[in-house]
């Protein structure tokens, strides 16, 4: 399948990729940020029809293959999951395992222009290599993938272009709004007038979701008296409002999570201290799989300010990437049709 544009935001906790269905429709995917090293045998093709067969690739890099996919197992022996926590991430053999594992479960053969996202902090520091990477011959597993052209913005304008697409009057030029987007590794913020990023008012700072799950698991992990590896299924309870099961109990975290909010404010006020009052901004938009966390810290931080929590915060990014890439193709079709 040939598609003119390609998003891809390979988070630290879930990767999502948006493209352009031939309906014209966006069509998206989503799947856990887990690249373990794939088994030397895989049992549950012997299953005789009995046992579901899993939803997952088995993607090469550099000779090693890794497995990913929907169906990716969020628990391991001793909590190797394939997760990989650093901020630089994007440089990782996990990394390329996920981007391309999105392609494979999309069936993209040929891109003109893949769009991927940076954390604001980082931008400087990786999007060349990114650019440089990922261009030219792709191996997604079951074929080949060829990709033209790689755009790199940061992440959080994805989700201010998704917020706006259908609401162009509430961001023109002259309307200030503050995007934040909370990851899983790191919270990132864009302080923009229309589409127009304020440099010295945007940046992030490692601290997103992952920390709170992290606390989360050594309080139960201190009440239980065991040791709690499982941050992916911690996430999974809290993103779902379902009980955490752990050795024969259901355990309410809720209460958990309220111990955790230092930690939240913490963030929020570094955030704070940089973006200084919001008198003239319009809107916070939250984004992110962690937004439904930060959202209460946030609104105690600017309580005369409007809040809007995006509407499926963890693709926001892939479908904002995807309008950004549409728009800059464009551009330069016109662009080359004039030049002509």
């Amino acid at each position: 399948m040939k598609t003119p544009v390609f998003a891809i935001d390979v988070g630290y906790g879930n990767t999502k990729y948006a493209y352009r269905a031939a309906s014209g429709t966006i069509a998206t995917g989503m799947f856990p940020s887990l690249a373990p090293l794939a088994a030397s045998r895989m049992l549950s093709s012997y299953g005789e029809n009995v046992l579901a067969s899993r939803k997952v690739a088995i993607i090469c890099v550099e000779g090693i293959e890794y497995e990913v996919g929907p169906d990716v197992s969020l628990t391991a022996a001793y909590g190797n999951t394939g997760r990989a926590l650093s901020n630089d991430f994007v440089l990782s053999d996990n990394y390329a395992a996920l981007l391309a594992g999105a392609m494979h479960f999309s069936g993209v053969t040929q891109i003109e222009r893949l769009v991927l996202g940076l954390p604001v902090h980082n931008m400087q520091r990786f999007s060349t290599t990114l650019k440089e990477r990922f261009a030219g011959e792709i191996d997604a597993g079951a074929h080949r993938v060829s990709v033209e052209k790689v755009v790199v913005i940061p992440q959080p304008l994805g989700s201010l272009v998704s917020a706006s697409s259908n609401r162009q009057n509430e961001f023109g030029r002259d309307s200030a709004h503050l995007v934040v987007d909370v990851g899983y590794f790191t919270t990132d913020w864009v302080y923009a007038n229309g589409f127009t990023m304020d440099d010295k008012r945007s940046g992030g700072i490692p601290g997103g979701a992952s920390q709170i799950y992290q606390r989360i698991a050594g309080l139960v992990a201190r009440d239980e008296g065991e040791a709690v590896e499982d941050l992916e299924r911690i996430d999974k309870a809290l993103r779902e409002r379902t009980p955490f099961f752990f050795y024969g109990k259901d355990i309410d975290l809720d209460p958990y999570l309220e111990k955790s909010q230092p930690l939240i404010a913490g963030v929020v006020k570094e955030m704070q201290n940089n973006v200084g009052q919001l008198t003239n901004v319009r809107s916070i938009v939250l984004s992110g799989g962690g937004a439904a966390l930060y959202s209460h810290a946030i609104r105690r931080a600017f309580p005369r300010v409007t809040i809007e929590v995006i509407d499926a915060p963890c693709l926001a990014n892939a479908k904002g990437f995807l309008i950004v890439g549409e728009a800059g193709l464009a551009r330069e079709r016109t662009r080359d049709t004039t030049k002509a």
